[in-house]
């Protein structure tokens, strides 16, 4: 880790020149007395480090230290860059090890191609944390708990997780993982249990304990083809709810985004669709057309339009008088 952690400063010394103590500590996630024996080993070992006084001072170093990566074009060093701005290495625990790669990539690379990709990267943003509305997208997830889960996927042990199912007590269950899925900024554990396919939620496993017992799995999985078997017993699967509404064009995508899946479709004389669909169960049923206010009208169960009658007649009610 400390030898990681030394390359790391060099490279930060390299792409800015100058950098304090307090800055590289920062950067690496440390101590700045940390930072201090770090300069001093490096200067041990024959890196010309340096120290410059004064209000604007830090460390740096004498230029001439560069490993250029030159198989590299501007558009391969765009993709790498951008690629390391997406949030599934947060997702999976391994933030800090995607910066200290972006930092090596970016200062392999020949000094043309430096300055414009890393100038390209900046003006893309994927995924940011937060939508239009301010609404946090990211699911924090222990990064303690996903570095044993990761360390048992790619050992191909056996793990024990602490996990907490909805509406359920928590509990230990032993499986057998097969692979990580990161889907919308959520990530998932595809694993088996006593031979049968099981999917988890990170952010729902509490503790995680990686086990010597060799897991039971195939050598070899297509994990996107696994994932799309699963999702599609999600689909069909549990106290699924099937909804005859009627839509507003303008709110049909949101809509068909929130429903599990679309049965049936057909337009109507006023430009609306009247279109089946399905939800998990009677609490996504009615949450999804409440949002959709008046662009649109659930036509059938009756027990939902009663739902949603008697819950708007109650918001009637409460600012229906001036407090």
């Amino acid at each position: 880790m400390r030898a990681d952690r030394l390359v790391s400063l060099v490279l930060l010394l390299r792409q800015h020149d100058r950098l304090s103590a307090p800055a590289l500590a920062r950067e690496l996630e440390v101590s700045t007395r940390t930072v201090l024996r770090d300069i001093e080993a490096l200067s041990a070992a024959g890196v010309p480090v340096y120290a410059e006084r004064g209000r604007h001072g830090g460390f740096a170093l004498l230029p001439g230290f560069r490993t250029e990566l030159t198989g590299l074009n501007h558009d391969e060093a765009l993709a790498l860059l951008v690629a390391g701005s997406r949030r599934g290495a947060q997702t999976f625990g391994l933030d800090s090890a995607l910066a200290s790669a972006m930092r090596k990539v970016v200062d392999a690379l020949p000094e043309s191609h430096r300055t414009t990709a890393a100038g390209a990267a900046q003006r893309l943003l994927i995924d940011p944390e937060t939508d239009l509305l301010a609404r946090r997208l990211v699911t924090d997830v222990s990064d303690t708990v996903v570095a044993e889960v990761r360390r048992a996927v790619f050992a191909g042990h056996k793990l024990r997780i602490h996990y907490a199912a909805v509406d359920q007590t928590p509990q230990w269950r032993t499986v057998d993982p097969i692979g990580l899925v990161t889907v919308r900024d959520q990530g998932y554990l595809l694993a088996t249990r006593s031979g049968a396919d099981r999917t988890y939620r990170l952010s729902r496993i509490l503790a995680a304990e990686e086990l010597a017992e060799q897991a039971q799995r195939p050598d070899r999985v297509d994990l996107d083809r696994a994932w799309q078997e699963r999702s599609a017993r999600f689909r069909t699967g549990g106290d699924q709810v099937a909804v005859l509404v009627r839509v507003n064009p303008a709110a049909r995508g949101e809509l068909v985004d929130t429903a599990l899946a679309v049965r049936a479709e057909e337009a109507e004389a006023d430009g609306w669709s009247r279109l089946e669909v399905t939800f998990q169960d009677s609490r996504h049923a009615e949450w999804a057309l409440w949002q959709l206010a008046t662009n649109a009208e659930a036509l059938a169960p009756q027990w939902l339009r009663d739902t949603l009658r008697d819950r708007a007649a109650a918001l009637t009610t409460r600012y229906g008088t001036t407090p």
